[in-house]
């Protein structure tokens, strides 16, 4: 009676076991990749800002809480943050007066050099494409920081004689470099609008 039970619960915990073997067997399991989610922003729609400041550009009406501060350590620096909510990123512009001062120029072209690259220690490659508007002497460079960087895209424009304007972008988040690119390419589109419509004033 007892051989019977043991044999009985063998042949029970030798089929459960059996079983599952066999349902493991076949194709190894293979987990899927994390997906990201897809974001789509809607076609950029731009307006003049109107900003009492030495320059005007156009701005995308998706920015929002646009804020102007004046630098306290110059007269005339000014500082201006454009925020995008739905994306969880801003572009941080800064003017500066070159006074005609030819020292100042190349001071101030010196620093937003240095800035980007700063840059190149975490970035896989930063692509600079230099920028030239002779009827309105808007003359630059826009840098595309590629990587997990804090800030994704930096750039600068001048007249060459009195004014000086650097931006850059940042996100409200650890930097990853697949997670934030659409939002990233979106905005690049938008700094690079900046540079096409500015005017000095």
């Amino acid at each position: 009676m007892t051989l019977n039970i043991k044999n009985s619960l063998f042949f029970k915990t030798f089929t459960v076991v059996g079983f599952v073997c066999f349902l493991s067997c076949g194709d190894d399991y293979v987990p899927k990749p994390k997906a990201e989610l897809r974001l789509e922003y809607p076609e950029a729609q731009y307006v003049e800002d109107h900003l009492d400041l030495p320059f005007s550009f156009n701005v995308n009406t998706l920015a929002q809480n646009i804020e102007v501060s004046e630098v306290p350590s110059s007269a005339k620096s000014f500082g201006v943050n454009l925020e995008y909510p739905s994306m969880k990123g801003t572009i941080f512009l800064t003017y500066k007066a070159i006074g005609g001062d030819k020292k100042n120029l190349n001071d101030f072209l010196r620093d937003a050099q240095n800035f980007t690259q700063k840059h190149t220690i975490k970035a896989d490659e930063i692509p600079v494409t230099a920028y030239e508007n002779k009827q309105r002497k808007v003359y630059g460079a826009f840098a595309e920081v590629k990587g997990n960087v804090a800030s994704p895209a930096q750039f600068y424009v001048t007249d060459s004689v009195n004014h000086f304007l650097t931006g850059s972008l940042y996100f409200y988040a650890k930097p990853n470099y697949d997670s934030i690119l659409p939002a990233a390419h979106y905005l690049q589109k938008d700094i690079k609008h900046i540079m096409e419509s500015l005017r000095w004033e």
